[in-house]
C-alpha cells in the first residue's frame, strides 16, 4: 500500500474542494461530512506511506496513533475530535431527536471544519514531503 499514499492524498484534496463547494451551495451537513472524509484520508496517506496499518474512521485516533517520528500536537488532535463529530450525524436523521440533519448545521461550523481539515491536510503534506 505504500505506493498508493499519493492516491489517498489526492482524494483528500478533492474531498476538501468538495466541502468548499458544498459550503458555497449552503449544503453545510455534506460539507462537514466531506471535511471529515478529507482529513481521514489525508492521515491514512501517512500510514500508507509508512507501510503501517490504519484502522477506523476517527481522525483524532488516527492522528494519535501515527507512526514514529510523526506526531500531531494537541491542537491538531482536538481539530480531529471536532471533525469526528461530522462522520455520522450529517447523514442520518436518527442522529437527532427530530428534524433532518441539514437543519442542525451552520455556515460558521462548516467554515471551522474546513479550516481544521486544511490544517490537517497541510500537516500531512508537510510530513509526506519531508519523507521523500
Amino acid at each position: 500500500m505504500p505506493a498508493r499514499y499519493k492516491d489517498w492524498l489526492r482524494q483528500a484534496k478533492r474531498d476538501l474542494a468538495h466541502a468548499q463547494r458544498a459550503l458555497d451551495n449552503g449544503d453545510y451537513e455534506w460539507a462537514c461530512f466531506a471535511t471529515q472524509q478529507s482529513a481521514e484520508k489525508a492521515v491514512k496517506a501517512l500510514f500508507f506511506k509508512a507501510n503501517a496499518n490504519a484502522w477506523g474512521h476517527s481522525v483524532a485516533a488516527l492522528l494519535q496513533e501515527l507512526p514514529t517520528p510523526w506526531r500531531a500536537d494537541d491542537s491538531l488532535i482536538n481539530a480531529g475530535k471536532e471533525l469526528d463529530k461530522h462522520y455520522i450525524p450529517p447523514r442520518y436523521p436518527n442522529s437527532y431527536p427530530q428534524g433532518a440533519p441539514y437543519e442542525y448545521y451552520t455556515r460558521e461550523e462548516t467554515e471551522r471544519a474546513i479550516a481544521h481539515t486544511a490544517d490537517i491536510l497541510a500537516f500531512c503534506e508537510r510530513l509526506l514531503a519531508e519523507s521523500k
